[in-house]
């Protein structure tokens, strides 16, 4: 007599959840959770599969032993830094940028009090921190969108990681509701005088932490992939010194803002603004990035920085 399907979906579930508890909890290893519930080894690693892709079970690492490993001393020492977390190096830079973006979402609700405003920037390693944040309910906490919305084919908008994180941490998102780039200065002098627009510039200037990155002013680098930026543009800023961009914003090796034919169209945290907060918090890794960490560094908007082994021992290279 075949089974009842809705009786048999509740004995899976059921035994996803006991496969989960006995693994995590209990300290049985996959085999003694097989005998235990009468399966095979290989349904055993399934269930504990999709327990976590359910969600069931939350995995997060102690960022306290990171921050307390010798290299990470001595980076904080060598570019006077507040702290400092490394992880271990990935086999690929798509597994080096998950693992750090993973790390930097476990230690971030540690760097946030009830009251803080949070500003936050937008790119893949952002966007990917946003990602990986487990939900934590953080009282009267704000998460401020930091620069202007712009259409992107690479699927991670500025609103995205902003509303991300405001979601995970139960908190209250103010969006810009304003392009990131016009083409005319003077529109986008206009956009910053419309009332709504102007509060949320206010909220920009405000935060009192930001969460960003350090973008490259490679030819691949986010902001010409998205389209902010041309090849062409890209050059004439490198021919003034730029080594990194910050929020849109380039700067030049010694950390000093670059002023071009984008920063007055533009809509958004600039450099100065991103300076003096409480908690800056700087999410980059990779080898390409070793110029522009330091270059963002020197500019003094770092308190906390988040990266890989391979980077921080370029760095200290250096």
């Amino acid at each position: 007599m075949p089974r009842d399907p809705v009786q048999q979906r509740q004995q899976i579930e059921d035994q996803i959840i006991e496969a989960a508890w006995a693994y995590y909890h209990d300290d049985l290893n996959q085999s003694e959770i097989a005998e235990k519930l009468g399966l095979s080894r290989a349904t055993v690693v399934n269930y504990l599969s999709e327990a976590r892709r359910r969600e069931y079970i939350r995995i997060s690492l102690n960022p306290d032993v990171f921050r307390e490993r010798q290299i990470s001393n001595e980076l904080k020492e060598k570019f006077g830094l507040r702290e400092c977390l490394v992880v271990p190096a990935g086999e690929t830079a798509d597994r080096t940028l998950s693992r750090v973006a993973r790390a930097a979402s476990d230690w971030l609700p540690t760097l946030l009090v009830p009251g803080d405003s949070l500003g936050v920037s937008w790119g893949e390693t952002i966007f990917k921190v946003s990602q990986y944040a487990e939900p934590r309910t953080i009282p009267d906490l704000e998460i401020v969108q930091l620069v202007g919305s712009m259409t992107t084919p690479l699927g991670f908008a500025a609103e995205t990681c902003s509303a991300n994180l405001a979601q995970k941490f139960g908190a209250n998102c103010i969006n810009l509701h304003a392009p990131l780039l016009l083409e005319q200065a003077g529109l986008a002098e206009m956009l910053r005088a419309e009332p709504v627009i102007a509060r949320q510039l206010d909220a920009v200037r405000n935060c009192n932490k930001v969460l960003f990155a350090a973008g490259s002013c490679n030819p691949d680098s986010h902001v010409v992939r998205c389209g902010l930026v041309s090849l062409d543009l890209l050059e004439a800023y490198k021919a003034k010194g730029a080594r990194a961009v910050i929020c849109g914003r380039f700067i030049d090796a010694e950390g000093n803002a670059i002023i071009g034919k984008m920063d007055s169209r533009m809509i958004g945290a600039d450099i100065a603004q991103m300076k003096g907060k409480d908690t800056a918090i700087l999410v980059s890794a990779g080898l390409d990035r070793v110029d522009p960490i330091m270059a963002t560094i020197k500019a003094g908007i770092t308190t906390h920085f988040v990266t890989c082994s391979a980077t921080a021992r370029a760095m200290l290279k250096m």
